[in-house]
């Protein structure tokens, strides 16, 4: 599959990153959503597949009104999604890797699971966005 990372400077973001979307799968029960504030769109919209975000991984989705969203799958039961802006200067955020949300600008990293800056330059973590597993979608809460 193709990256979502899209390399960013200046605080700018440039180009367009690869979405994931399609294709369904049983559900496995998963469930999960993030615990915290905001949402980018309204409530239920379908963003991603289950099965397109990769356990311990994640994607960079589309979302309502033309925001990009970071979604994680921290556990096979739990996803977790933020805005993918970083909060430092602006650019886009990669997908998840290893736990870990890497902005390819100037090396921030803020933990999967909760958004918290791991390592800056960022002094502030990633807002969170709230989703839920809806069937074998992941949709807006």
């Amino acid at each position: 599959m193709p990256s979502g990372l899209v390399a960013c400077s200046s605080g700018s973001s440039t180009g367009t990153s690869p979405t994931r979307g399609g294709g369904t799968t049983p559900n496995t029960g998963s469930t999960g959503s993030t615990g915290s504030t905001g949402s980018t769109g309204a409530a239920g919209g379908a963003l991603v597949a289950l099965a397109d975000v990769p356990e311990g991984g994640g994607a960079v989705v589309d979302a309502p009104g033309g925001k990009k969203i970071v979604i994680a799958r921290v556990s096979a039961t739990e996803v977790k999604a933020f805005d993918a802006t970083c909060p430092h200067q602006g650019s886009m955020v990669a997908e998840p890797s290893g736990g870990t949300i890497t902005c390819p600008s100037h090396g921030s990293q803020f933990a999967a699971a909760d958004g918290k800056v791991k390592k800056g330059p960022a002094t502030t973590g990633l807002r969170a966005v709230n989703v839920r597993v809806d069937g074998d979608q992941i949709v807006l809460a």
